[in-house]
């Protein structure tokens, strides 16, 4: 198991929002013993040079291998916090979109490849089942932006 730690420098990231009805597909995040810790959006850095609504849809190639359609509503969160006693910095542009091809919808669990070796595993969940099974939702804040009834705006239900 590779052990992460923050960048010593701002990141910036790209993360789509992608609803199934209430439920939103989050990737999971380990502690340094395996144990899920967490959930973030998928997505990830942003090169530079690039776009960060060109480096999600790349993100989603690599990973997934699958494209998906970026909606206008999308805004930025900053993300200060601590990993195992180090500290990370990232700007965050979150985007709703939707998947291109239907059939993830009818996945219960979606492994990618986060790199040459290392595996992800996404899955539907609504904000009330992270909260009952006492997982943080990345970046932080996150949470608190999706719940403000005239904060984020969701997209109307694509697919059940």
């Amino acid at each position: 198991m590779t052990i992460w730690r923050p960048s010593s420098s701002i990141t910036v990231k790209a993360m789509a929002l992608i609803w199934q009805d209430d439920a939103l597909l989050l990737s999971e995040i380990h502690d340094d013993s395996g144990r899920v810790t967490g959930m973030r959006p998928l997505g990830g850095s942003i090169e530079f040079g690039e776009p960060w609504r060109d480096a999600l849809q790349r993100e989603f190639l690599e990973e997934l291998g699958t494209r998906i359609t970026l909606l206008d509503n999308y805004f930025v969160m900053e993300n200060i916090y601590d990993h195992h006693g180090v500290t990370g910095h990232e700007i965050v542009f979150l985007c709703h979109a939707h998947f291109t091809d239907s059939s993830y919808y009818r996945m219960d669990t979606i492994v990618y490849e986060v790199n040459d070796d290392t595996m992800g595993t996404a899955k539907w969940i609504t904000l009330d089942e992270l909260a009952a099974k006492g997982l943080e939702l990345y970046p932080g804040g996150l949470a608190d932006r999706l719940a403000e009834p005239q904060g984020v705006t969701r997209p109307g239900r694509l697919f059940s």
